[in-house]
């Protein structure tokens, strides 16, 4: 009898991303650029007119977009633009006056951004590109052809399919040994090689496929340079699967627009990433605090105010007490009013917990329940977005489970209004934040207010449900915050994201971890995840080794289908509330960091090869991460609490221990239930200081000596930045500090090569 697979449900959602046409057999319609001639320069950019296999003209630009920055365009008209401008510019290039484009006779044209150059080859047509020392740093792939002269891989150039146009792609070489990363909060190993990313926001249901609640077309690599598509349509990238020495890329668009970034290294590229899109956004400081969610189940005021007593009866750290769905009446999500019977007085309730020193976030989506009051007005008003009948998208948004919904057009500016004033009631009863949920399920066939199709609408709506959301949290409470499931290119200015809805596992863990470490390569440095895991309750050792993941996470938040609240977990009450004590001592360490990471674009929470991207181990090993940058943290991924950690090239101090590691190789570790896998770069200074019920304390600072040496520290806070120079004499650190912190000793850790004292001048 012939193997059978097991049957397994098939997975429908309310948004798949369309497909491609298919060409018939014998159909032609695949072109490559062949050569072009030279239209004119003007100083930073070129136009070229280009002539295809296929005999086609198409018009090429190529030109300087800021230092190191090179845009490539092909396209028809040269005026065309990716389809998603209908909603929203997802970059922004500037200028770089030293740019310039040489044009000599007979030579290749040349497009001179500093330290990246663009080479163009006329006839035939090819384009490399180089850093200023003239090295390849990457160029287009010349073409696979088999034996019948048939192309394997897709040329510069585009397709058609039935006679029409159907996508631009492009392809560039990759060598051997060459490492890919980035994508958005890609849940699949780190290095991208051999995948094919597809970029279209899904209600992934967990952390475990290809899927991904945010895509951001962007890749690092390990060669130092990345690679941008600027399109909201679903853009595939084919990263050396079908040919193991192409990149392929795919982009259903009216234009092919893209950046060639130079580094050399990921904050170098996310640096000037960021300034062709936003520069992130930092969060208040007391979102770095504890965030303790009433899970996904019924809530009450009652209940609420409860859990706010008991987290301060039993000395749980906690800044942020998070109400999820029930919030508001079953059934009628996501309209963005109270529960009236569950919630009799929610401006009381808010005013008792701030003089507990507690902010609150409430859960929200952008899709209405048919059967909520606010349906009938919104439908009425022409808020939502439309059927290809013109009716309201009546769609089911939550796969069954609850009633189906209109989704709220936001390309509709009275639609945005009426949202606002949805929200702005709330910020102003007390609400400090939103979470802004969902927002992946646009369906390709709607149609919204300004006329773009829910096809190219899909992957931007996610960045104007939350800057609506953020603009109206700023003009109440003075902050950008928001705690979002779903991003796009350029959801950095949103200054919260977390990962979604993960299963309760190891190996969910696990793939949270590398979404963590994409997602900061794609330019997000503030991400979280739900501590313990969504689905399910975890078991006690989980739910410790998850808290102790979160609590040296760049943000925290303790969410799931049950309780989180580290008593419901008793027998190991404990060793969770140690995890967030522990975050809390190191809070001057996190928030340093975290400013940093808003200044420059580079992660907080570090993949190895943002500080070491000369080591090719740093682009593989994926189950650890520099936070900052001197803690390495490797989070236990097994129940038996022993695991390989490699350490970069260095020195590294066993937190717990203080003993000293040679770096640049695997050490296996074993840890018991109350300690995670946590390093210290040898030399360091870490600022800590004693923890309190809130990220809020006196301003006093400790220096934590890890060893012995010259170093300088930077502590920033609200009321300024403090400078802590260590000086090593003899078998003396001595530690000058400036600025408004109080630096009240110097703690040395006794590791070997230590110095015996510290004095503070």
């Amino acid at each position: 009898m012939p193997y059978r697979p097991p049957l397994v449900a098939h997975e429908y959602f309310v948004a798949d991303p369309p497909e491609l046409p298919v060409r018939e057999r014998g159909e032609g319609g695949l072109s490559a650029l062949a050569s072009a001639e030279l239209l004119a320069a003007d100083g930073a950019e070129v136009l070229l007119k280009a002539v295809t296999t296929a005999q086609e003209t198409l018009v090429v630009q190529v030109g300087v977009a800021g230092e190191g920055v090179i845009r490539v365009r092909l396209s028809e008209d040269a005026t065309a633009r990716p389809r998603s401008e209908g909603a929203i510019a997802l970059v922004k290039p500037g200028t770089y006056a030293e740019a310039r484009a040489a044009t000599e006779p007979g030579e290749p044209i040349v497009i001179d951004a500093g330290p990246l150059r663009a080479e163009i080859g006329l006839s035939p047509w090819h384009l490399r590109f180089t850093g200023a020392s003239g090295a390849t740093l990457v160029e287009q792939d010349r073409g696979h052809t088999d034996i019948s002269g048939r192309l394997r891989t897709l040329p510069f150039g585009r397709s058609r399919a039935a006679g029409t146009p159907v996508a631009y792609h492009e392809s560039f070489a990759a060598a051997p040994d060459e490492a890919f990363s980035g994508f958005g909060e890609s849940f699949t190993r780190l290095d991208k090689r051999g995948q094919r990313p597809v970029m279209w926001n899904f209600d992934a249901f967990g952390a475990e496929s290809q899927r991904a609640y945010k895509n951001v077309p962007l890749y690092l690599s390990s060669r130092g340079y990345g690679v941008l598509v600027d399109s909201g349509a679903p853009v595939e990238f084919d990263v050396c699967q079908s040919t193991h020495s192409v990149v392929q890329i795919v982009v259903p668009d009216d234009v092919l627009d893209y950046y060639v970034i130079a580094g050399p290294t990921p904050p170098e590229v996310l640096a000037r990433y960021d300034r062709l899109t936003c520069r992130p956004s930092l969060p208040p400081k007391w979102a770095f605090g504890t965030w303790i969610s009433s899970g996904f189940c019924v809530d009450s005021q009652e209940r609420v105010l409860a859990r706010a007593r008991t987290i301060r009866e039993r000395g749980i750290p906690c800044d942020v007490l998070h109400l999820d769905t029930y919030w508001q009446t079953d059934g009628h999500w996501s309209d963005l009013r109270w529960d009236a019977k569950n919630f009799p007085d929610p401006e009381r309730m808010l005013a008792e917990l701030d003089t507990m020193g507690f902010k609150v976030c409430l859960w929200m989506n952008p899709y209405v329940s048919h059967l909520s009051p606010a349906f009938r007005e919104a439908a009425e008003a022409g808020y939502f977005l439309k059927n290809q009948a013109g009716l309201v998208y009546v769609a089911d948004c939550w796969h069954g489970s609850f009633p189906a919904c209109g989704i709220v057009d936001f390309t509709n500016p009275a639609a945005v209004a009426w949202f606002k004033d949805l929200l702005r009631p709330l910020l102003r009863q007390g609400v400090a934040a939103f979470k802004t949920d969902f927002a992946e399920g646009v369906p390709a066939d709607a149609v919204a207010f300004n006329g773009m199709s829910g096809s190219d609408l899909h992957n931007v709506y996610t960045l104007l449900f939350n800057d609506v959301v953020a603009e109206v949290t700023r003009e109440v409470n003075g902050h950008d915050l928001v705690w979002a499931r779903s991003s796009y290119l350029g959801g950095q200015r949103h200054s919260a994201q977390w990962g979604g809805d993960t299963y309760t596992s190891y190996a969910a863990m696990g793939s949270t971890i590398r979404g963590g470490l994409a997602h900061g390569l794609s330019g997000v440095p503030f991400w979280s995840h739900d501590a313990g895991g969504f689905t399910g309750r975890p078991t006690d050792d989980l739910y410790v080794r998850w808290t102790q993941f979160g609590a040296l996470s760049p943000l925290l938040r303790l969410h799931g289908t049950t309780t989180r609240e580290p008593w419901e977990f008793p027998a190991v009450e404990a060793e969770a509330v140690a995890a967030l004590r522990l975050r809390y001592r190191l809070m001057p360490y996190l928030y340093s960091a975290a400013v940093e990471a808003a200044r420059t674009g580079a992660p907080m929470m570090r993949a190895l090869c943002v500080d070491h991207p000369d080591d090719p181990v740093a682009w593989q090993a994926d189950l650890e991460y520099l936070l900052g940058r001197d803690l390495l943290v490797a989070p236990m991924t097994a129940p038996d609490g022993v695991r390989q950690v490699y350490l970069p090239h260095g020195r590294w101090v066993d937190y717990w221990t203080g003993e000293v590691l040679e770096g640049a190789r695997y050490v296996r570790i074993g840890r018991p239930l109350d300690q995670i896998p946590l390093f210290v770069r040898y030399g360091a200074l870490i600022p800590v200081q004693e923890e309190g019920d809130t990220v809020d304390v006196p301003p006093e600072i400790t220096l934590v000596a890890f060893g012995g040496g010259d170093g300088t520290v930077h502590i920033h806070d609200a009321d300024g930045l403090t400078v802590a120079v260590a000086t090593r004499d003899g078998d003396e650190l001595r530690v000058a500090v400036t600025g408004p912190k109080r630096v009240t000793g110097v703690d040395i850790v006794p590791v070997a090569g230590a110095p015996a004292r510290a004095v503070i001048s």
